[in-house]
């Protein structure tokens, strides 16, 4: 069954009861505001987006996706709004706090057991704000085939997070990450057509940042933290999935992983100018670097892993890899829709290291489900007769489940995967979330309007159009001669080689459980692997 992609949902109207449209047109003239000062966003490239996805009726039921739209007579009786979104001369954050009393709590102490049931604020101010340090990796990523620097960072990392509008996050990008893969990766790289391509192996994969001196007073901890990049939507995923795990080394040879997810993180080649060192070698001796200066100074060091799809689960490689070499490091990972990694050896081993992982998932959002389809943690009950199986993906951590139709913001009729995917949706919902069952948050102060950045899940009331974030003429500029021109970039804004200035060596006491991985990886033949669109 064909379905229509994202930008075809958006024009779907569902009826509405009088005092329904009221509410709804109530909400959206809060919007308009002819006195308010207009904000440009930062320019981002335009995005790849499918047209179209097929998905076979038995895969949908096993999914539990309800493929058919909402019927009239149902539609009728969806939530409305029990407040309109904030106006808009309303600040889009709260006040900062100092939360530093709830530190150990906030980075995962008792597995958020405490802060979850209902969301504390706190807390869900924390999420939001690694999700949209996350969310910097879209962002500021080069989408443009026809740039020379497709596939890198739109910006130095000096200036990344002030030309994104999260100065004010209280952190500071200290290094930029590049990831390849032996693996094959249809369409997971980005590929520039221009013949003089910055970089023909390597994309831009996210990079490390660190608290500064008043934010980690106010956190309670100086707080090290690493952003992984994932892709724009899902729509692939059913082409392309192997599921084939890995089996990572290091003294724990039942621990598994996904495949294509360790080609990613681990490959290098000396051929290349940007990956002569793996992204896992990359984060890891900058993430040394930064808990050994600060350690010196005598403050309390976290490391804060965060990532959306295919980000998620760099992030959870990243965190086993981070517990393994750095026992006394307290490592958390704060995911979004992120896919399974590995087998439950894999899982019980993050446990056993005390990485705390709390996993954020929309009920609708199908990339969680995978991979393992039907081979996952649902068949633990059975190991009583099966015994446990090394070959069966299991999630690790803690869920915070979230749902489309909680938001009276959000279409709740049909299905956009892309949309349910989406970061911006999973922020929205976040931010609105109290408990389960619970009401949308009425007092929610994150702009609405940025769940249709790069889709076209708000309801059509609101008046806010569809994947609204477009650069003006495509990227083009007029020159002083009137002539249209690709702009070039500032010097600063240039990608430059990763160096470290010499060739890096670990001690033993700083051997990584993928070192032999990566090597097995780079002398096996390609296969294709589960990151066409994550």
């Amino acid at each position: 069954m064909a379905l229509s992609s994202s930008n075809a949902l958006c024009h779907h109207s569902l009826p509405l009861s009088s005092t329904k449209h009221s509410l709804l047109a109530a909400a959206a003239s809060h919007r308009a505001n002819p006195g308010a000062t207009t904000v440009e966003p930062p320019p981002l490239q335009e995005r790849r987006t499918s047209c179209s996805i097929n998905i076979p009726a038995t895969l949908s039921n096993l999914l539990h996706l309800h493929l058919a739209r909402t019927s009239d007579d149902s539609a009728t009786h969806l939530r409305t709004p029990t407040a309109a979104p904030a106006g808009s001369n309303t600040p889009a954050f709260s006040p900062k706090e100092d939360i530093s009393s709830l530190c150990q709590e906030i980075h995962g102490r008792g597995d958020w057991s405490t802060l979850l049931s209902p969301l504390h604020p706190w807390l869900r101010r924390e999420i939001i704000k690694y999700g949209e340090l996350a969310q910097a990796t879209y962002n500021a990523f080069d989408f443009n085939p026809f740039s020379e620097f497709c596939g890198s960072c739109l910006y130095g990392r000096h200036r990344l997070l002030e030309k994104l509008g999260l100065a004010r996050s209280g952190y500071t990008v200290s290094k930029y990450v590049y990831a390849m893969s032996h693996v094959e990766l249809p369409r997971w790289l980005e590929r520039s057509l221009h013949a003089d391509a910055w970089s023909t192996d390597s994309n831009w994969m996210g990079y490390v940042a660190v608290s500064d001196d008043a934010e980690s007073r106010r956190i309670g901890c100086r707080d090290i933290v690493v952003a992984w990049r994932g892709t724009v939507a899902p729509t692939e995923w059913f082409e392309d999935i192997q599921g084939k795990l890995e089996p990572l080394d290091g003294g724990h040879s039942e621990v598994k992983v996904e495949h294509g997810f360790l080609g990613v993180y681990t490959s290098k080649s000396e051929r290349t100018r940007y990956n002569k060192t793996s992204a896992s070698e990359q984060v890891m001796a900058e993430v040394r670097r930064l808990v050994s200066h600060y350690r010196q100074q005598g403050e309390e060091v976290s490391l804060t892993i965060a990532g959306h799809s295919l980000g998620g689960a760099l992030a959870l490689l990243n965190a086993y890899e981070a517990a393994s070499t750095m026992p006394n490091l307290p490592v958390s990972v704060i995911s979004f829709g992120a896919p399974r990694v590995g087998n439950e050896a894999f899982a019980e081993r993050l446990k056993e290291m005390k990485v705390k992982v709390l996993r954020v998932v929309v009920k609708q959002d199908v990339v969680p489900k995978m991979p393992g389809i039907l081979f996952n943690e649902g068949l633990k009950r059975f190991e009583g007769v099966t015994g446990t199986l090394e070959w069966v993906y299991t999630h690790a951590g803690v869920e915070l489940g979230l749902d489309v139709k909680a938001s009276p913001f959000l279409k709740h009729g049909g299905i956009d995967m892309a949309g349910f995917h989406n970061l911006e949706t999973y922020l929205h919902l976040v931010d609105g979330f109290l408990s389960s069952g619970r009401e949308f948050r009425s007092n929610a102060k994150r702009d609405v309007a940025l769940v249709n950045k790069d889709s076209g899940m708000l309801r059509e009331e609101l008046q806010i159009p569809p994947c609204w974030s477009q650069v003006a003429n495509k990227g083009m500029v007029c020159n002083a001669q009137g002539r249209w021109v690709k702009p070039t970039r500032e010097a600063e804004d240039i990608p430059s080689p990763y160096r470290e200035g010499a060739a890096m060596r670990s001690s033993p006491s700083q051997a990584s459980p993928y070192r032999e991985a990566a090597m097995q990886l780079q002398s096996s033949p390609s296969q294709a692997a589960v990151l066409g669109m994550l």
